[in-house]
């Protein structure tokens, strides 16, 4: 995207198939809806195709939903993204594209970015467009989606995975991660915190983040870990030990750790430095503050240290992603 007379919002085409459950479908329009630049203006612009000329699409409620755009769409998408449905036919029980759906995905350029929400993963597994990548899917359909898909490398402990130009995710929840991921992606934490202020969801669940299968609900009776997180939270600036952040629960650090990963995901130390990856961000879109103060504002104490984290986590360094997304006074930088 560029600025001025050339400004053109980033196209994201959902594509709607019969049996589509109508919360997933939603979800892009709701996130991708919202986003705008410092004149207001929409940074996304979000259509609905079918696969058919328009018309209505069954779901797997008590009602259809008219969609207002046929296939011709995913020819103009920049992002095209597949949310889940309960009547895939041959692709869901054989790995294998139907000609409607085939003809249909045939006309998405070379270069535009993909993505599906929850078993939409299939659509984009027999179209070959995951073989040799990983992806992720529902935990319940993981086992079946490696089976018809072999050459995809499937990963059912995450939340989702952005391998590029392709992305997939878990179930449900994990969409609205997904989507607001790549708003975050596309143009910085300010605008992906503002939409998930806005629509009411945490503003960050890392992609790595398990999908909590298999493990039971803690006893709502015991002590957890959410008072030592908003601890931690408040003083990222400073050295934070285990023994700290368990002895806000009154925990040892054995129970404490325990605890923690049955409620986050995954451990104290991991959890921690993924905040400071987010103080970071914020700070290099929303300040002028040097690299050496964003680095010590954010927990890790020298440049190289907050270098290092940002390279291994964002592939950036700090001053790149500053560059990329910077905020003076024209607002939000655009990518």
């Amino acid at each position: 995207m560029t600025a001025g007379q050339d400004f053109r919002p980033h196209r994201i085409v959902v594509l709607a198939l019969d049996g589509l459950l109508p919360f997933e479908l939603g979800i892009p329009h709701r996130i991708f809806g919202r986003p705008r630049d410092a004149g207001g203006r929409l940074l996304y612009e979000v259509v609905t195709c079918s696969v058919r000329p328009p018309g209505p699409v069954e779901t797997d409620a008590d009602f259809a939903v008219q969609v207002p755009h046929g296939p011709e769409a995913l020819e103009t998408a920049d992002t095209v993204i597949v949310p889940a449905s309960y009547e895939l036919g041959p692709v869901y029980d054989e790995g294998r594209l139907t000609d409607e759906l085939a003809a249909a995905l045939g006309r998405i350029r070379p270069g535009t970015r993909l993505a599906s929400i929850c078993t939409g993963g299939y659509v984009l597994a027999a179209a070959g467009f995951l073989d040799g990548r990983p992806a992720t899917t529902h935990w319940a359909d993981a086992d079946r989606f490696q089976r018809i898909f072999p050459r995809v490398k499937v990963d059912a402990d995450v939340l989702f995975i952005d391998d590029g130009d392709v992305l997939t995710s878990a179930g449900v929840a994990a969409g609205i991660d997904l989507c607001l991921h790549m708003v975050r992606s596309d143009h910085g934490t300010a605008i992906a915190n503002d939409v998930a202020r806005r629509t009411v969801v945490p503003p960050h669940r890392d992609g790595g983040q398990a999908q909590y299968i298999h493990r039971p609900v803690p006893d709502p009776q015991l002590a957890t870990t959410t008072a030592a997180r908003a601890w931690a939270l408040g003083r990222l600036h400073e050295p934070i030990q285990l023994r700290d952040m368990a002895g806000q629960e009154a925990m040892s650090v054995r129970t404490f750790t325990r605890r923690f990963r049955e409620e986050v995901g995954v451990s104290p130390g991991q959890w921690l430095t993924r905040q400071r990856v987010e103080r970071a961000r914020h700070l290099l879109e929303s300040t002028g503050l040097s690299v050496d103060q964003v680095a010590r504002d954010a927990g890790f104490g020298t440049a190289q240290s907050m270098r290092q984290h940002l390279q291994q986590t964002l592939g950036v360094t700090p001053t790149a992603y500053r560059r990329t997304f910077r905020t003076g006074a024209d607002g939000p930088g655009e990518r």
